[in-house]
């Protein structure tokens, strides 16, 4: 039988519950959704980075009816693919139509992050935790206003974990936290670390051995099938032997390419980013890991608190590639510690100065870290215009240079013409709305030390050559290509060749690092030379 859930004991200094909520907590949760979903409506606009541009190009193919792994490749499981098609289909095939539905995304992550912060702390401490990861979660140092796949990752696990916390472990919620943290998993494979996380929450909910066993069989179970039905989807369609190399094979391969010589100075800075943009946070954080330690919590709640905390941080170690984004999936748990770290400060004030002092701080302590974080990223946020956000976040790579290339691309072919980039910008794909030649539409995997790097650059250059693509795109920006010493650079020599025998430029786009781009269309573009390090050549097949 399901052990009823017990009301918690009154703290002692303990903000009133007619003063802490529910309206007033809810007034103050829903200030913080709205204000966090007005700035991201003002940079809406901004152009989708390389991982969007994936993500939105695989959502076309799909609409197309064309599978993920077949018709473009990448090591992502395809959760985030079927979802982006699902955004373009239902808002438009537009950047603006992307970040509207992050923007949902984001603000239901908020309150879930709320919900979980509240089961752990007072209402008035939870809203802390929304705030912390409102603005740490649109912010520049984890480039939070990207609607990269961690956020998708976040909002199904955190509704997975919400229906297990409170330790009441019938059926079916069970069945629906396993399936909500399975889809997690299928959006990315870190996603994996809260399905773990899942598990433990389950284990140190204090019920019988044998409920527990029987808790994580049903558990284990709904959590695996999200995969399962992916793998038979893949088996029907004719895709799973590429989506198996793909995400299980070429996976292994780049998950082992770097040591902890090349990691650890990236996890410094980006620790060092993410400590700059909320400092006040991370206090609080301080605070709770201090307060977790020290305070009489019921056991269960410290042990989740621990397990949430140990997951999150293990999402970011596979393969020793601490991207800023990757951080996304860390946010929760800092929230969480935060919000345990402000419910002390609201304890020890209740106790001494009264519950009055007590409700201003409990005021007060989100509205600061809401605003310090968006101040610390104001230009970004509030200022800068998004043509210019991305060149400022983003540098010389060719955001905002992809959509006019896109659209001078777009503008010459006809509908079923093909495009070849040379290069890692999918984005263009996807502007262009015009299927890519080839699969490739990275060029890292073939620059790795990977065993099947070779191989995958001659798989390209057949494609192409069978393809015989209208349009080449080639972009000499480093961050396009990763090249290391050691890379072979057989892709590149056939593009120089099959330019010069096949092709005539038609467009130039110049990206110096300290000025706007330059373009170069039309007449004088066939004899266009660069006179930047940085920029991306267009080339029309001869007829």
């Amino acid at each position: 039988m399901t052990r009823p859930a017990q009301p918690a004991p009154p703290r002692a200094g303990a903000i009133p519950a007619k003063a802490a909520g529910p309206w007033p907590s809810r007034l103050a949760l829903a200030a913080i959704v709205v204000a966090s979903a007005l700035i991201r409506l003002r940079i809406a606009a901004l152009p989708l980075e390389r991982d969007e541009g994936e993500y939105a190009y695989f959502g076309q193919l799909i609409l197309r009816g064309e599978w993920p792994y077949v018709a473009a490749y990448n090591m992502k499981l395809p959760g985030i693919y079927y979802t982006y098609a699902a955004i373009l289909a239902l808002l438009g095939q537009t950047d603006v139509a992307i970040r509207v539905a992050l923007l949902l995304v984001n603000a239901a992550t908020i309150v879930l992050v709320a919900a979980l912060a509240r089961r752990f702390v007072g209402a008035a401490a939870a809203l802390t935790a929304a705030a912390a990861y409102a603005v740490l979660s649109l912010g520049t140092s984890v480039v939070g206003f990207t609607a990269n796949a961690e956020h998708f990752v976040l909002l199904p696990a955190l509704a997975g974990l919400l229906l297990l916390q409170d330790g009441r472990d019938s059926t079916a919620r069970l069945l629906g936290a396993g399936l909500l943290l399975g889809i997690g998993v299928v959006m990315k494979q870190p996603g994996a670390f809260f399905v773990a996380c899942g598990a433990a929450w389950i284990a140190v909910s204090g019920a019988a051995p044998v409920r527990v066993v029987r808790a994580l069989a049903l558990f284990g179970i709904a959590a695996a099938l999200p995969y399962a039905l992916t793998c038979l989807a893949m088996l029907a369609g004719g895709a799973f032997e590429p989506f198996w190399f793909w995400t299980v094979v070429y996976l292994r391969e780049y998950g082992t390419m770097l040591n902890l010589t090349v990691g650890l100075p990236e996890l410094y800075g980006q620790l060092g980013r993410m400590l700059t943009a909320s400092p006040l946070t991370w206090l609080l954080a301080a605070a709770g890991v201090a307060s977790l330690a020290t305070r009489q919590l019921e056991r269960r709640s410290r042990l989740q608190i621990v397990a949430l905390v140990a997951t999150s941080a293990a999402t970011v170690v596979p393969g020793l590639r601490f991207t800023d984004h990757y951080f996304l999936l860390v946010l929760p748990a800092l929230s969480v510690l935060a919000a345990l770290g402000a419910d002390g400060i609201l304890l020890r004030l209740g106790a001494s100065r009264g519950a009055a002092a007590a409700r201003i701080a409990a005021a007060v302590l989100p509205l600061l870290i809401f605003v310090l974080g968006v101040a610390h990223d104001r230009a970004t946020l509030l200022v800068r215009a998004p043509a210019e956000n991305a060149r400022a976040v983003y540098g010389v790579n060719p955001l905002a240079e992809s959509i006019e290339i896109a659209q001078e691309i777009a503008r010459r072919a006809a509908p079923d013409d093909q495009i070849a980039v040379i290069g890692s910008e999918p984005q263009i794909y996807f502007y262009a709305r015009r299927r890519a030649a080839t699969g490739f539409v990275y060029m890292y995997p073939l620059m790795e030390p990977q065993p099947f790097a070779r191989q995958m650059q001659r798989d390209m250059i057949a494609q192409l050559e069978r393809a015989r693509p209208r349009f080449l795109v080639l972009v000499n920006v480093d961050m396009s290509w990763s090249r290391r010493p050691d890379s072979s650079l057989e892709i590149l020599d056939w593009a120089a060749r099959t330019v010069d025998a096949d092709y005539r430029q038609i467009g130039l786009v110049e990206i110096p690092p300290d000025a706007p781009s330059r373009s170069v269309w039309g007449d004088g573009a066939p004899s266009a030379a660069p006179h930047t390090k940085s920029f991306v050549a267009i080339f029309e097949r001869r007829t």
